[in-house]
């Protein structure tokens, strides 16, 4: 009988003592045994899939089918659908195939328009001018009206859960995509028309820059010239080069704390605690459009927390490590240095862990702690989530199904690489992160000239084992911090006991904190918020520095503590918009919760001599 060689490695190399073995699967309230065998089939699984569980798809696949084919109206509906796009077919090829000189102004015209250009503004697929001529207007109709069937068919079907029929709409999507015409070089008319006016060049580049993508380099004298124009931002020399110094360093943490570049400064330093899901530098990309730089150039102090990127050593690290090691240290670092309660920013899992954080503090679940409002003033939340109950499209892959594919995935290397969430977000938005990109990049022979933030963007970390199964699991899945149920040390925290003012940024764009998620916020806590709705996405929308071209937002001023909720909807409509960057807005909101009086700055310490900014940590990959 044949074996199956790599799935006896993986089981052999399982880590076999019983804490490892406890921690396959995290608490649920009672440890459940799991045969590490059963560990190492869904892992070698995992591998296969990329990650995906087939159990979950099937489920899905299966509860839309068996309630699609007992809903007798929505087969009706489907069907009427059909009738309805196959009669468009005889008077769009009537306008489709004249030629110009056949056409009259007051119908071919207006009918070619009609039948030939895609209704959705979004959908740039087919936007060049090549897909309203014959006989790629047919092409791409056919595929659109495929895609709109689909979409009806996958959606609004009586007894289906609402997850499965998310999962099933995502999936016919993306099949769909794969499909699309604008994929294939040789009936795109846009690629044909390149291809001739360029005698075959653009095929050339574009096989050249797969070749660069896939890891295969060819040097010509071209690309040596402008080798360091088309290099990298790199940290220290081009991004992340506020001046600053490390102050504190532990296992988990670098703290740095930024040169002031006033002779006064405001007595309440910000101390900005970002996601360790990626580089703190986001936050500090070049001089122009770095929130940390503009904050020291409006007066205020700045601490900011550099993350370690974890390790297979690290594995056994979890949320409450990070709020111990990270946050409170930090904290405790900045208020023992200035003296002075802090407004605390956070930004995406980062602002999560900080409303987390606070809440415990503020309800005293942290023991021998100072009380909370002697040490912070504010928070500030950039598109960060405290209700998981409305994710967006990560909550496609957030089952208890999923979840245990995740797990069997990280188990045997301790953490989920950058790589691997990386594919996940390329995934959400594939027609614009991969079908668009190799277009654009393999079949035009075209590239994006680098900048800043596709740098960051590839400069992936990783996460522990055990602190992403814990942060999906109690967040995503059970939703427990807005349950009150989420526990820090094994006391449960509220979000109500934050008494202190909030600011709390949305983006509108935003696939990974959708801004109505965000705005949720108002729900969980009994306090004064002022809510902006930024235009962009989850990093633009936040990277949204004064003077940057077509960037607006929509406020409306907090009505004070007590004052009756509003829905988002209500809210978008009754909001404000003012064009430019939030940056300013926030800064003169900070502004007024600070003490009016201005001291004089205060330089990094020396006596750290832990290096400059910024720092060794965000060199890690």
């Amino acid at each position: 009988m044949s074996t199956n060689k790599p799935l006896q490695d993986t089981i052999t190399s399982l880590p076999a003592n019983k804490e490892h073995h406890d921690q396959i699967c995290y608490l649920t309230g009672e440890e459940a045994p799991v045969n590490p065998m059963d560990m190492a089939l869904q892992n070698h699984i995992a591998k296969l899939t990329g990650g995906i569980s087939p159990a979950s798809v099937n489920l899905a696949w299966a509860d839309w089918a068996m309630h699609l084919a007992t809903t007798p109206g929505k087969q009706m509906e489907l069907v009427g659908l059909l009738q309805k796009q196959a009669a468009e077919w005889p008077a769009f090829m009537r306008a489709a195939t004249l030629s110009p000189n056949a056409a009259t102004p007051a119908t071919s015209t207006a009918e070619a328009i009609k039948y030939s250009v895609p209704a959705s503004t979004s959908d740039t697929r087919f936007s060049h001018t090549g897909w309203t001529q014959w006989p790629f207007n047919a092409m791409s109709k056919a595929f659109l009206q495929t895609q709109d069937f689909w979409n009806t068919a996958t959606t609004g079907i009586r007894g289906v859960t609402a997850h499965h029929e998310d999962v099933v709409n995502f999936m016919a999507r993306q099949l769909l995509d794969m499909s699309s015409p604008s994929n294939i070089p040789w009936i795109n008319p846009e690629v044909l028309e390149a291809t001739q006016q360029s005698g075959g060049k653009n095929i050339l580049s574009g096989f050249t820059h797969w070749l660069e993508d896939v890891g295969v380099s060819l040097p010509t004298n071209e690309d040596k010239e402008n080798d360091e124009e088309q290099a990298p931002f790199k940290p220290g020399r081009d991004v992340a080069v506020t001046p600053g110094k490390v102050v504190f360093r532990n296992h988990l943490i670098e703290l740095i704390q930024y040169s002031p570049q006033t002779p006064k400064v405001y007595a309440e330093p910000i101390f900005i605690v970002p996601s360790w899901i990626m580089k703190y530098y986001i936050l500090d990309l070049s001089p122009h459009n770095s929130m940390v730089r503009f904050l020291v150039e409006q007066g205020h102090t700045v601490f900011m927390i550099s993350w370690r990127n974890p390790g297979r050593d690290d594995r056994d690290l979890g949320m409450d490590d990070y709020l111990d090691s990270g946050l409170f240290a930090a904290l405790k670092e900045v208020h023992s240095i200035c003296k002075k309660p802090l407004h605390a920013v956070g930004y995406c899992l980062g602002g999560t862990l900080l409303a987390i954080g606070a809440a415990a503090m503020a309800g005293q679940k942290i023991h021998g702690e100072k009380p909370f409002a002697s040490m912070v003033s504010s928070i500030t939340l950039l598109a960060a989530q405290t209700d998981f109950s409305e994710p967006g499209e990560l909550g496609l892959f957030i089952d208890e199904s999923q979840l245990a594919m995740l797990d069997a995935l990280m188990w045997k290397q301790g953490y989920l690489d950058g790589k691997q969430m990386a594919g996940s977000f390329q995934l959400l938005n594939s027609r614009d992160l991969i079908w668009s990109k190799i277009m654009r990049d393999y079949q035009l022979g075209l590239r994006n000239k680098p900048n800043d933030l596709m740098s960051w963007n590839a400069d992936t970390t990783r996460m522990p084992y055990r602190m992403h199964s814990e942060y999906l699991k109690h967040l995503f899945l059970h939703n427990d911090l807005a349950k009150g149920h989420y526990e820090v040390h094994q006391h449960a925290v509220a979000l109500k006991d934050i008494q202190i003012p909030m600011f709390v940024v949305g983006t509108v764009k935003d696939h990974v904190s959708p801004w109505r998620s965000v705005y949720k916020i108002h729900v969980l806590t009994d306090t004064s918020i002022d809510f902006v709705l930024a235009s962009g996405g989850h990093n633009a929308g936040i990277v949204s520095e004064p003077g940057h071209a077509h960037r607006s937002y929509q406020f409306m001023p907090s009505k004070g503590h007590g004052a009756s909720y509003e829905d988002p909807d209500v809210w978008l409509k009754e909001a404000k918009t003012e064009q430019g960057s939030w940056w300013t807005y926030w800064q003169q909101w900070l502004a007024r919760h600070s003490s009016a009086t201005q001291i004089k700055a205060l330089q990094p310490r020396n006596d750290a001599d832990l290096g400059a900014a910024p720092g060794q940590y965000i060199f890690e990959t």
